[in-house]
Parts: C-alpha cells; structure tokens; sequence
C-alpha cells in the first residue's frame, strides 16, 4: 500500500496524523477487510479505536451491508443479551413485544463491539457461539437462528490480565483475537499532537464563529511533552475550551498549562522537565497512581527496602533507585494498598469532574459500567 492510498483512507475517515504506527495500523486494516478474520482493536481510552472496524467494513465485501457499532459497557447487564441477541414476548417482565437483536440484523454486514471486555461472563458464551457457529438463541425462545456477521472488537482493557483473573474467557479471547491492531496512544504519537490541536482549533472557531486559536512554540512543546491520559478526546475537549475562554487567540504556554492539569477535566499528567506549578507534588502524585494501576507494583514491599536502607542494614533484596525512593517518600501518607489506592483515585476523579461519573470515567481508563459498580463496591 502506497502513502497516497494511506492519504486517501486517512482523508475520506477524517484520521489526522503522520505517525508510522498509524500508517501501520490502516495498513492491517485494509489487508484483513477483505477476510472474515475477527479482529480486536486494543488501546487506551480516547486514542481512535472506532476508525478501524469503519475502515474493515468500507474495504470488505460486506461494506454494502449494515454496519453497527455497540458500546458494551454503557449498556446495563441486566440487557446487554437482549441487545445482542433480542428477546420473545415475554422473556422478562418488560418485554412487551419481541425484539430483534444486532446479530439478526446486522446479518450481512459488521458488528462492531466496543469494550468489549466489560461483557458479562455469561454473555461471553453466548458471543463465542455465535463465533464458531453463527448460531444463536433469542432471550425467552428454544429456536436456534442463524447469522452471517462479522466481528470487530475493541477494548482498552488488558485482556490477559482480565482472564488471569477470571473476568474474561480465554477461548473467546483467542477466537475474536485472529488479528489484532493496536493503536497507539497520544503521547506515542508526539509528532501527530500539533496537528490535532489545529484540526480541532479551526472546527471550534467554525463552530462557534470565532478567530482560529494560534499556539507559539513554547506552547506546542507544552502540549507534546503532556502525559494526554485521555488522549485524542482529552486533546479536543482543551481545544474547545481554550477556543470558547480566550478572548486572546494566540495561545502561550502560560494560557495552555490553564487548561491542563489544574482544570481537572482529565486526569492528564506533565511528564517532560520540572515543574513551577504549585501542584507539581499532586501532579507527580496522579501520575503514581496510574503506573501502580498499570504495573500493580508491590508498594509497601517497596517501603519495606527503604526503611531497612535507611535502618543501615547491610542485606538489601535489591538496590532502589532515586525514582523509586521518591515514589516511596510520595507515597509514606498515601494509600497503603492498590484497593485504597484506587478507592483514593476514584473519589479525586469525581470530585474532579463535579460528579460527573462520565468524565470521570474517562480520566480514569474506565468504562462507565466499571465505574458504577466501583462506585457500588466502595460505597462512595
């Protein structure tokens, strides 16, 4: 595939970026559409995902078919079958009337399945059946029915760590997992960071008939060096502000950092170079969080190391570093436990965003279901 056939896709799906993991990533996209391959999308919350099952459908045979996109995770458990695989009169006490799920009527085309990892186990079971089979049962009825869909997942989730754990079925992992694209994260893209910023920049001031917002360089190294936790959506949403809020539209680093991390609207954290901020101690804190979250490091064995250096003792398992030391120091009146941990980071999140459980959310890497039930477990 020539760059100009990769310009062509990225133009005609409104996709703004350079970067040669990207470009790679169209690539697989466009090879595997014309299979019947399942394909999982993997990547952070906010990074684009969505593009790609778009992109397999429009470059396959099905791309005159119906084309469904669903968001397993905004959907409540308690429906989520129904959904899928629609329900017979009666079936439960609010079905009415009979309903025809997406596997029915997308029969033909693609279905799209975003976070997926957040499916119940139970419907995990059904999904792999109609994988292997294109069979399926409709809630409240005996009759098998047939399908003829293609499947495209994404999740923004660790899949293995999730079947570790007992949360997710290993043989339905392999079988969605045929292909596997993954799409990088906004800070991996540094180069593609200046570009989305003036995309959004000049649909803003379209959109709410304002001069287009310019940044200087001090400004546009400020926004590469940003951790970007939310990504592509958290880049748009500063975007709209900084348009709507500045009267002046030549954006300086000092206006940007207004818009970052102390607004609170994602949990975005500054990685490159010190800090004059204030709130640089909070902002190192977040950061810490979310690695324990990623690496689920042993804090307290980590605390334990320390104290027996600083006890003179002569046998240390093994030597610590000056980041893992001040990791230490951050956390001596922290949580001790990644479950008070993450119970601490939840209640900041919402506390954040107003209680706005949606944004809240998103800065954490949640789906909203996964937050809910958070929520419910600790009693917040």
């Amino acid at each position: 595939m020539t760059q100009q056939d990769i310009q062509t896709i990225k133009q005609r799906f409104g996709i703004i970026g350079t970067s040669s993991a990207l470009n790679r990533d169209i690539e697989v996209a466009v090879q595997v559409a014309v299979t019947d391959l399942s394909v999982l999308v993997t990547g952070e919350s906010g990074v684009g995902k969505e593009f790609f099952p778009q992109i397999i459908h429009a470059y396959s045979a099905r791309k005159h078919g119906p084309y469904f996109a669903v968001n397993c995770g905004a959907i409540p458990e308690g429906t989520i079958d129904s959904e899928l695989f629609g329900h017979e009169k009666g079936a439960f006490t609010d079905a009415k009337n009979e309903r025809r799920g997406y596997f029915e009527i997308a029969n033909g085309g693609t279905l799209f399945l975003d976070e997926v990892g957040e499916l119940p186990m139970s419907t995990q079971v059904r999904l792999l059946r109609v994988l292997e089979t294109g069979e399926f049962i409709k809630m409240g009825s005996s009759q098998v029915q047939k399908t003829n869909v293609r499947v495209v997942a994404a999740t923004n989730i660790d899949i293995p760590k999730a079947i570790s754990e007992g949360k997710f079925r290993e043989d339905l992992y392999y079988r969605l997992n045929s292909v596997e694209i993954k799409v990088p994260a906004l800070r991996d893209r540094k180069e593609d960071i200046p570009l989305l910023f003036r995309k959004f920049a000049v649909d803003f001031a379209e959109k709410y008939k304002m001069p287009v917002v310019r940044l200087s360089e001090d400004a546009t190294r400020l926004l590469q060096s940003y951790y970007w936790n939310g990504n592509i959506r958290q880049l748009k949403n500063v975007a709209e502000q900084i348009n709507v809020m500045e009267t002046n539209h030549d954006i300086t680093a000092e206006t940007l950092r207004k818009y970052l991390p102390e607004n609170g609207l994602q949990n975005s954290i500054m990685l490159a170079g010190p800090q004059n901020s204030g709130d640089s101690f909070v902002n190192e804190r977040e950061l810490l969080y979310k690695v324990l979250f990623d690496m689920k490091r042993d804090m307290s064995e980590m605390r334990q190391q320390l104290n027996g250096l600083l006890a003179g003792q002569a046998q240390a398992p093994q030597p610590i570093n000056k980041d893992e030391y001040q990791a230490v120091e951050v956390l001596r009146d922290e949580p001790t436990n990644l479950e008070e941990i993450e119970r601490d980071s939840i209640r900041r999140a919402l506390e954040r965003n107003n209680g706005n459980r949606k944004a809240a959310a998103e800065a954490l890497g949640f789906s909203e279901r996964t937050l809910y039930r958070k929520i419910k477990e600790y009693d917040l």
